[in-house]
């Protein structure tokens, strides 16, 4: 017998002043089995940074044709392709033909490594690439209950994050256009 995703539900604050885009969030996200805390949190943080009346997850780790989040605009093309984590760079490839933008959002304690590793590969396709520091994530990660409520504050390079069990601030390095 399958292993069930675990249910998390997120009643959000979101105050984004790079965007001038306030809205409460209710977000219900499915915990793949085999995904950590840091990794469901952190496509909690890419959806925010994101935020859009349309954006939805995805099946994300059930389906490897999906990103893990996007934004299908009304004609039914996707306008935005979201992956956390660290792709492969001929996926993120096949992602620039189908979506109009691509973003990848790095995270763990090899992140560096990948980077560096596929730095020159991206560099030849149209997307952008953001890392969160690992630390930051953990921290992110340990604000987490089945039910959460919180406040995002995404100003500048930074998004302020709030909730019952503490705060943290979590840096937005973007590593290419």
């Amino acid at each position: 017998m399958a292993i069930k995703p675990t249910i998390y539900k997120f009643k959000i604050a979101l105050s984004d002043l790079n965007r001038d885009h306030y809205d409460q969030l209710n977000l219900t996200v499915a915990q793949h089995p085999s995904e950590t805390l840091e990794r469901m949190m952190t496509r909690v943080l890419a959806y925010c940074l994101n935020a859009h009346e349309h954006l939805s997850f995805t099946k994300g780790l059930s389906s490897v044709d999906e990103p893990d989040i996007w934004l299908i605009g009304l004609d039914g093309q996707v306008n935005q392709w979201i992956d956390v984590g660290e792709p492969a760079f001929e996926r993120i490839k096949k992602a620039t033909r189908l979506a109009k933008s691509v973003n990848v959002y790095s995270f763990n304690s090899k992140s560096d490594t990948w980077w560096q590793q596929n730095e020159k590969q991206f560099s030849s396709v149209k997307v952008s690439v953001f890392q969160f520091p690992w630390l930051a994530v953990q921290a992110m990660a340990s604000l987490v209950q089945r039910t959460t409520d919180m406040s995002v504050t995404i100003s500048g390079d930074s998004a302020y994050i709030a909730a019952q069990a503490g705060e943290v601030d979590v840096l937005c390095r973007q590593l290419s256009v």
